[in-house]
C-alpha cells in the first residue's frame, strides 16, 4: 500500500497546543486507499526540516503534506511556493532566530509545491471548508520545512509529491488572544485536510 506522510508541529510561541498537530493526529488511518503516516516535528529551523526528511527516508511516501499553524488567517491555505529564505519574527523552540539569510546556500531561490494546490483549495471549499491558495508560506519554520522538503525531493529526483497547508488558530487559542482573532474548529480543519489529500491522491 502506498503511503501518505503528513507532518504537524509541536506547540510554540508560548502556546500549549498546536492545531496543526491536533488535525494530523486525528487523520484516518487510510485516505483514498493509501496508508496515512503521522509525524510530529519540532518548531526548529534545524530540527524541523531534519525530522521531516528523516520521516520521508524512513517511510518512502508517494505524497508528503506538511501542516502548520498560521495565526491571523481565517482559512485553510495550501501553499503555492517555498522560498530559500529565513527571517524569524520570534525565536524557534531552540532559541534560534535567523534573520535575513538563505536556508540553503547554493540551492534555488524557491521551489513550487508539487501538489495541486488550486484544486485542493477548491475541493475544500466545495466541502464547506473556508480555503484559499496562499502565495507566501512566510519566513519562519513552516517555510523552512516546505522549502527543505521540496529541495530534497527535487535534488534526489524523487517521484514523491509534496506541499504544505497552513491552518488557522483553534477557537481555544483565539479566546486567549486580544482583540478579534480569526479561528476555525479543529474538526472543520480536519475535514479540509482530508478533502485536500483525497484530491492530491486523485491528481496525476
Amino acid at each position: 500500500m502506498e503511503k501518505i506522510l503528513v507532518t504537524g508541529f509541536e506547540p510554540f510561541g508560548g502556546e500549549h497546543t498546536n492545531p496543526s498537530w491536533e488535525v494530523v493526529k486525528a487523520l484516518p488511518r487510510t485516505i483514498a486507499g493509501r496508508s496515512v503516516v503521522r509525524e510530529r516535528i519540532p518548531v526548529s529551523f534545524r530540527r524541523g526540516p531534519a525530522a521531516a526528511l528523516a520521516a520521508i527516508q524512513r517511510e518512502s511516501p508517494s505524497i508528503v503534506l506538511c501542516v502548520g499553524q498560521a495565526g491571523g488567517r481565517a482559512k485553510v491555505t495550501p501553499e503555492f511556493v517555498g522560498i530559500n529564505y529565513a527571517d524569524a519574527r520570534i525565536p524557534d523552540n531552540d532559541g534560534e532566530q535567523p534573520q535575513g539569510r538563505r536556508l540553503s546556500p547554493g540551492a534555488p531561490d524557491a521551489h513550487f509545491s508539487t501538489l495541486p494546490v488550486r484544486a485542493m483549495a477548491q475541493v475544500m471549499v466545495d466541502a464547506g471548508v473556508p480555503a484559499a491558495v496562499s502565495h507566501s508560506a512566510g519566513t519562519y519554520v513552516c517555510n523552512a520545512v516546505l522549502f527543505s522538503v521540496l529541495d530534497a525531493l527535487f535534488s534526489s529526483r524523487s517521484t514523491a509529491r509534496a506541499g504544505f497547508v497552513h491552518v488557522p488558530n483553534s477557537p481555544e487559542q483565539a479566546c486567549r488572544l486580544a482583540g478579534e482573532a480569526p479561528s476555525m474548529p479543529v474538526a472543520l480543519m480536519l475535514q479540509g485536510i482530508v478533502s485536500g489529500l483525497e484530491c492530491a491522491c486523485s491528481w496525476g
